[in-house]
């Protein structure tokens, strides 16, 4: 009912204001309307054509408005609010000796375009800082929270949010490192990272295709569980590439860049901010094998040398072990020898336990023939 009221009431409205401007139309565009029959007719059905096309997009706006303002939860919405407020509030403190300069009568124009860049600069600005980090300010101002009260004496710190770049979307890493709790605060979903996916979705190739729908369809099962903890930025970054994108708002934000991609998190680390190589994580998670440790380990294929054989802990971590080429299939005692850590992981090494049973024996046996 709504809907049909305001559509009528923007017909209605461009009507009557065709055929009430009608006296005061230029003489050039009055003389071709009064070619017609009943101009005043013809420019208030002109009127009521305009006025329906804008009540229709007015409310497709609104419906849209009203199912983002139903989904977004009341928190954010305060925090967001609160941002913008401070941002403008900013941005017209820091104009108020602008506007006080005297500036010549052809220069006047330039008072109200500072005006108007710096309102939407700032207004944005605090926008986006609301959006971010509002969660841990509304914690702060409420004084019968207990975590409030842990931050603000500084025993507790507000988690940071985390910046998850598209690799770790495509191997759907992030789901189980959120359901196990290992990643705490906000997630924060960059728009050059959705761009990426939803271009990967659209490929040509069958295999990226299938990549960018994966990670569309686990972005969406994020929202459905964890709500408002997943928050999509929109801000625009300049820069040659996602990469330089997610580096530039994990600078703005103060967050830490969550990523599998070797090469950024090395150069996030040379700019000196916070980042989470799941890589790292990985190979931190790893049990640690010492020398002289005995596995029981399964061979599943040969190795480079001519004797080798090649087995795999639980963790995928490899282990090469000598002379074990005619075990393949089949599952050996294995006595670690070394271990050697690679860019790409950990390598172990490792013999056939019955083959330095073997070794010790004939040490032995060489020992009492000796003596």
């Amino acid at each position: 009912m709504a809907s049909l009221l305001i559509i009528i009431t923007f017909l209605v409205a461009g009507a009557i204001s065709a055929w009430l401007g009608f006296d005061y139309l230029p003489k050039t565009i009055s003389e071709i309307i009064s070619n017609y029959e009943h101009p005043r007719i013809v420019l208030m059905a002109f009127g009521s054509s305009l006025g329906l096309v804008i009540g229709i997009l007015f409310q497709q706006l609104r419906a849209k408005l009203t199912q983002e303002i139903k989904k977004t939860p009341t928190d954010l919405l305060i925090s967001r609010a609160i941002g913008l407020i401070l941002g403008l509030l900013v941005a017209n403190l820091l104009l108020a000796p602008v506007l006080l300069v005297p500036l010549q009568k052809e220069l006047f124009f330039i008072k109200p375009i500072i005006a108007v860049i710096s309102n939407v600069f700032f207004g944005l600005l605090g926008y986006n800082l609301g959006e971010v980090h509002g969660r841990a300010f509304l914690r702060l101002i409420n004084p019968n929270n207990t975590e409030a009260v842990l931050i603000a004496e500084g025993i507790l710190t507000a988690a940071r949010g985390k910046i998850i770049d598209t690799s770790v979307i495509i191997d759907g890493r992030i789901k189980a490192l959120l359901t196990c709790g290992l990643i705490e605060g906000q997630i924060i979903v960059a728009q050059t990272v959705i761009d990426e996916l939803q271009k990967l979705a659209d490929s040509s190739n069958s295999e990226k295709r299938a990549k960018g729908r994966r990670g569309l369809k686990l972005l969406n099962e994020l929202r459905e569980k964890y709500g408002r903890r997943l928050v999509i930025n929109n801000t625009k970054y300049e820069g040659q590439g996602t990469d330089d994108r997610l580096l530039k708002l994990t600078e703005d934000t103060g967050g830490t860049l969550v990523t599998a991609d070797f090469n950024l998190a090395q150069v996030a680390q040379v700019k000196e901010l916070n980042v989470l190589n799941l890589s790292d994580l990985v190979l931190a998670l790893r049990p640690e094998v010492q020398p002289g440790e005995k596995l029981n380990l399964k061979i599943v294929r040969e190795g480079k040398e001519e004797t080798q054989g090649i087995g795999y802990l639980d963790d995928g971590t490899m282990v090469v072990v000598e002379a074990a080429r005619e075990c393949i299939g089949e599952r050996q005692e294995v006595i670690i020898t070394g271990a050697l850590q690679t860019p790409t992981g950990r390598m172990i090494f490792g013999k056939l336990e019955r083959d330095v049973s073997a070794n010790k024996s004939d040490k032995k046996k060489h020992s009492s023939d000796q003596s």
